[in-house]
C-alpha cells in the first residue's frame, strides 16, 4: 500500500449517490438488497460503487437501521464432521439467500458464549444461530425481551417457547440399543455425552429405555459419564474392559468418542465385532472411513443446518415471532462393527 493510498479518505454512501445520480437513500436499499429499487438503478449504484471502490461498512449500516445481511453462527467447536456438517448445511441455505456468515467458536464456555451473544446482538449481525449452546437460558430471555431473531440448534431441555431444530435422540439411541439386545447383547456398556446438554439426556434415556422394555436389568457400572470427545470414548472403554464381566457391545454417544473405543479395543488386541461390537451417534463422514465401518445412528446433520437457516431467514422476511420446535428423524446404519457376541456366533 503506497503513502497516497493510506491516507485517502474512506468513500462515503453519498459520494456513491453524487456519482451515480441519485439519492443516499436509494443506495441505501441497493446495499441492503431491496427488492423495490429498479434493475437500472440498482445496476448504475452497483457501478458507481465499483467505480470509487466504496466498501459497505455492514455493522454501520446496523447501527444507522439498516439490515446488515449478515447471520451471527456461534458453535462450540470446529474439531468434528458433525460441526462441519450443520454448517455445510447454514451456509448452502444462505447462499440462496445472499446473506453473509460470521462464525464464532466458543469452546464449550458458557461465559463466553454468553459474551458473544450480547456483542452480535448490538447490530452487528440480524440474527443468530447457535449449535449446542451450553446454557442458553442466561441469554435466551434477553435475546426473547429485544424481539432478535435466533434459532437454536441441537438442543433440548430447559429451554422452551423458542426456534429450535433438533434430531429424535431418545428413538435413535433406543433403536440402537434394541438392534444390539436383537443381535444377542445382554451386556451393553454406554458412554453418554456431556449431561448438560439434551441431547445426550435423551440418548442416555433411549439407551435405559430399551433395556427396560427388553427386561434387561440396568447396571450401572456398565455406564461411564463422557463429555464427547474422543479420550472420553478411549478412557470409557478402558473402564469398561477393565470390569470383572465386561460388556460384549459398547454404544457411544457419538462416533467421535466410537472412535476413541476402537483405539481402546484394538490396544487390548481385541477384534471389532468378533470379540466386542461398537455403535456411534452422528454417521459423520469419518465413520463410514475407519476400520471396520462404524455401525451408528444417523442425524440429518446437513438437513439440521439448513431447516434452521431456513427458519431464521423466514423470522427475518416475516417479522414475526416463531417458537416452533423441529424434529428430524434419525436412522440407524448398519455397518460391520457389530455383530452377534461370540458365544453365540454359529
Amino acid at each position: 500500500m503506497t503513502k497516497n493510498e493510506k491516507s485517502s479518505p474512506k468513500i462515503t454512501i453519498f459520494e456513491v449517490a453524487a456519482e451515480a445520480g441519485v439519492s443516499f437513500a436509494t443506495v441505501s436499499r441497493v446495499i441492503n438488497h431491496d427488492i423495490h429499487v429498479k434493475s437500472e438503478t440498482r445496476d448504475r449504484v452497483l457501478s458507481a460503487m465499483q467505480r470509487l471502490g466504496y466498501v459497505a461498512n455492514r455493522q454501520a449500516r446496523s447501527l444507522a437501521g439498516g439490515k446488515s445481511n449478515t447471520i451471527g453462527l456461534l458453535v462450540p467447536d470446529l474439531g468434528t464432521g458433525y460441526i462441519g456438517e450443520i454448517i455445510r448445511g447454514i451456509d448452502t441455505e444462505l447462499s440462496w439467500s445472499e446473506m453473509d456468515l460470521i462464525l464464532y467458536t466458543t469452546h464449550r464456555t458458557a461465559a463466553k458464549e454468553a459474551n458473544y451473544v450480547a456483542n452480535l446482538a448490538r447490530g452487528m449481525v440480524d440474527g443468530l444461530l447457535l449449535v449446542l449452546p451450553r446454557n442458553p437460558v442466561d441469554y435466551i430471555e434477553t435475546l426473547t425481551r429485544r424481539n432478535f431473531p435466533f434459532v437454536l440448534i441441537d438442543h433440548q431441555g430447559t429451554v422452551e417457547n423458542c426456534p429450535a431444530v433438533g434430531a429424535t435422540n431418545w428413538q435413535g439411541a433406543y433403536t440402537a440399543t434394541e438392534y444390539l439386545i436383537q443381535l444377542g447383547h445382554k451386556r451393553i456398556g454406554f458412554i453418554t455425552g456431556s449431561m448438560d446438554l439434551g441431547c445426550a439426556e435423551d440418548r442416555l434415556k433411549g439407551y435405559r429405555s430399551a433395556l427396560r422394555t427388553n427386561h434387561i436389568p440396568e447396571a450401572a457400572e456398565l455406564i461411564y459419564e463422557g463429555n464427547f470427545f474422543q479420550p472420553d470414548g478411549y478412557a470409557g472403554a478402558c473402564a469398561l474392559l477393565d470390569l470383572k464381566n465386561p460388556p460384549t457391545a459398547i454404544f457411544a454417544s457419538n462416533d467421535v468418542m466410537a472412535m476413541g473405543v476402537m483405539d481402546a479395543v484394538r490396544n487390548r488386541g481385541l477384534r471389532i465385532p468378533d470379540d466386542i461390537s461398537i455403535v456411534g451417534f452422528d454417521n459423520i463422514p469419518q465413520s463410514a472411513m475407519v476400520y471396520p465401518p462404524l455401525t451408528t445412528v444417523q442425524q440429518p446433520l446437513e438437513q439440521m443446518g439448513r431447516v434452521a437457516a431456513q427458519m431464521l431467514i423466514n423470522i427475518l422476511k416475516n417479522g414475526e415471532k416463531d417458537s416452533s420446535r423441529i424434529e428430524l428423524p434419525t436412522e440407524l446404519i448398519i455397518r460391520s462393527s457389530t455383530s452377534s457376541p461370540r458365544d453365540r456366533v454359529g
